[in-house]
């Protein structure tokens, strides 16, 4: 019966985490994919790979680890080469304007640029500026270096600037 509570508990503290952690995941999705369709199935995917863990998942990382779970699943999606638009973002020069259309012109270039990233690029460069992860939980949640995490950042961001800068000539 003990396990049964445990169980039930368990099943509780992740209903709460679904309902706190998925407007975050979703949004981190879409910056990666582009898509939403594909950015709901990534949540979802991400979500019960996080489930099946949920036991072990630490409450205090459990956002974390769900993340580091979406974008490993992301990065395995676009390996197996059934990556649909892919999606990187560039959060220092773009500022929604004033109008809803202006706003929905800006979100569209975000995505534009983003596509254009190597797939890593795109990871960094999502989750260092959008999540506002610091770079050593960005190597932790990829699983590599700092020093290539800062890599990475550096030639995304570098990319993106210059993609926009010729955005902004053709305009």
């Amino acid at each position: 019966m003990a396990l049964r509570r445990d169980r039930r508990a368990d099943d509780e503290r992740f209903a709460e985490f679904v309902d706190i952690a998925s407007p975050g995941l979703l949004h981190t999705a879409w910056l990666l994919t582009g898509n939403h369709h594909a950015s709901v199935e990534l949540v979802q995917a991400a979500l019960v790979k996080t489930y099946m863990a949920w036991s072990r998942v630490d409450p205090g990382t459990s956002v974390a680890y769900a993340r580091r779970v979406l974008v490993n699943h992301a990065h395995d999606t676009w390996r197996r080469g059934s990556r649909e638009v892919g999606v990187d973002s560039f959060f220092d020069d773009i500022q929604p304007g004033s109008s809803p259309m202006d706003a929905v012109d800006s979100r569209d270039l975000v995505v534009r640029l983003l596509a254009d990233l190597p797939t890593r690029q795109r990871e960094v460069v999502v989750l260092r500026h959008y999540c506002g992860m610091p770079e050593k939980e960005v190597a932790a949640t990829l699983g590599i270096a700092e020093g290539t995490v800062k890599s990475h950042l550096s030639r995304g961001m570098a990319a993106l600037r210059t993609t926009l800068v010729m955005e902004k000539e053709q305009s």
